[in-house]
């Protein structure tokens, strides 16, 4: 049995997840736009832990500033995801990209969806919209 903290956490990042699923236009652009924030989130949150040091040095302005800087900046990529794939390795990248967009709605969206949204009733109260899973 998991613990209240983890299932609350669980239950945080889904409803944030959530939110950018619905936003992002629920595909793969969506997956790939949270995964590539989180991932340069985890790694910004890593150089703050070894930089933390500065706020016992009084440097405690500088360094939420940084971190709010580097926060926005990581989203400004996170937006920018398809590039980054594009130009890994071109131009097998850009066939990679277009692959991904073909299959990602066939093989995985429904299991995402599933996931996201078997809590919900079938009527979105907000929006007056219907969700389906398909």
């Amino acid at each position: 049995m998991a613990s209240p903290l983890i299932e609350h956490s669980k239950s945080g990042f889904r409803t944030w997840f959530r939110k950018v699923w619905k936003v992002r236009g629920g595909g793969l652009y969506a997956v790939g736009f949270a995964a590539t924030f989180l991932y340069l989130e985890v790694i910004s949150l890593a150089d703050d832990v070894l930089g933390i040091g500065a706020l016992f040095r009084g440097e405690a302005i500088e360094f939420f500033v940084n971190l709010v800087v580097e926060s926005f900046m990581n989203t400004i990529a996170a937006f920018m995801w398809p590039v980054e794939v594009v130009q890994f390795s071109p131009p097998f990248g850009v066939i990679a990209l277009g692959i991904a967009f073909w299959l990602f709605p066939i093989f995985v969206k429904p299991h995402i969806e599933r996931w996201l949204f078997d809590d919900e009733p079938t009527s979105n109260v907000e929006g007056g919209e219907k969700h389906e899973t398909t």
